[in-house]
C-alpha cells in the first residue's frame, strides 16, 4: 500500500504564526515523515489582515506546497497580480469568476498528484459566495481523472456547514478540513466512506489572545459596538495547530488523521 502524508497548518496569524511554522517545520517533517505541506496563509500578513508575496516567498523557502486562503484574501492588493499569475496560492473557489486566481490546484510528489481545493462557506460570512456544495462537484469534476487523493480546505464559520460538505464529499475525497475559527477542534476522524475530517484545525499565533489579536481591543469593541483596529497579539506563549493526514494513494481514501499542537514559550 503506497501512502502519501500531508501536513495540513491552520491559520498563520501575523508575525508570530510565521515565527512558529519557521522555527518548527523541519521537525514536524522529520518527525512524522511529511511529503506535503498545506498552510492557510490569509491571516499571515503582519497585521493579521491578508498576504503578501514577499511571505508567499517566506512560505515557498521554508517548504510549504500548496497556500490556500479565505475571506481575508483580498485584503493585501499586491496579492491580485500573484494570483493571477502563480497556482500555488488558492482563493476560494466559489468567488466570481472575474477574480485573480483560482481555488483548485494539483501538485506532484514522486509521481503521485494530489489536488487542493479551497471553498469557503457562506453562513454567517460577509460575502455573497456561490454555493460551496456546487463549486467543489465543478472542481471534482475536473480533478477526478487526474488523481483520487484530494484535500478540501473548507474556510468557514458554521460548524455544520463545514460537516455538511465532510457527509456531502464522504468517498469522493480524501479529506476535507476546516479552516476559519483559529479555534482547533477535537473531531477529528474517518467518516463512513474514507473521507478524514476535522471541524477546524486551529491557527498559529499567541496562546492568550483572542483568534490571534489581543484581547482588550475586541473585548473593549464588544462592550462599546464602537469600531477599533484590531491588532496581532504578540506577546506570552505561541501555539501552532494542524493535522497529518495519511492517504492510501491506490484507493484515495484516508487512513489516519491525526491532530498537532504545539505549545512554544520561547517568544
Amino acid at each position: 500500500m503506497n501512502i502519501i502524508t500531508v501536513l495540513c497548518i491552520g491559520d498563520l496569524v501575523g508575525d508570530p504564526g510565521r515565527a512558529m511554522f519557521a522555527r518548527h517545520i523541519s521537525q514536524i517533517k522529520k518527525d512524522y515523515n511529511i511529503d506535503v505541506v498545506i498552510v492557510n496563509g490569509e491571516n499571515s500578513a503582519s497585521d493579521g489582515r491578508g498576504i503578501t508575496p514577499q511571505i508567499m516567498g517566506f512560505f515557498k523557502n521554508n517548504g510549504v506546497d500548496i497556500v490556500t486562503s479565505g475571506n481575508h484574501i483580498w485584503a493585501k492588493k499586491e496579492i491580485y497580480a500573484y494570483l493571477t499569475e502563480n497556482k500555488d496560492l488558492l482563493r476560494p473557489i466559489n468567488f466570481p469568476n472575474g477574480c485573480p486566481g483560482t481555488g483548485i490546484a494539483t501538485i506532484q510528489y514522486q509521481g503521485i498528484t494530489l489536488g487542493i481545493i479551497n471553498v469557503q462557506g457562506r453562513t454567517f460570512m460577509q460575502q455573497q459566495v456561490n454555493c460551496p456544495l456546487r463549486a467543489v462537484d465543478s472542481a471534482l469534476t475536473f480533478l477526478k481523472s487526474r488523481t483520487n487523493c484530494i484535500i478540501v480546505d473548507m474556510h468557514a464559520e458554521a460548524s455544520s456547514e463545514k460537516m455538511a460538505l465532510a457527509y456531502y464529499l464522504d468517498g469522493q475525497v480524501s479529506a476535507v478540513i476546516g479552516t476559519h475559527t483559529h479555534v482547533q477542534t477535537a473531531d477529528e476522524r474517518i467518516l463512513p466512506k474514507g473521507t478524514a475530517y476535522i471541524t477546524d484545525i486551529g491557527m498559529g499565533g499567541a496562546l492568550h489572545s483572542l483568534i490571534g489579536m489581543k484581547q482588550d481591543i475586541i473585548i473593549k469593541t464588544m462592550l462599546t459596538q464602537m469600531p477599533m483596529k484590531f491588532v496581532v497579539e504578540t506577546e506570552g506563549p505561541l501555539i501552532m495547530c494542524g493535522v497529518v493526514i495519511a492517504i492510501n494513494t491506490e484507493t484515495g481514501k484516508a487512513q489516519n488523521i491525526k491532530r498537532l499542537y504545539i505549545v512554544d514559550d520561547n517568544t
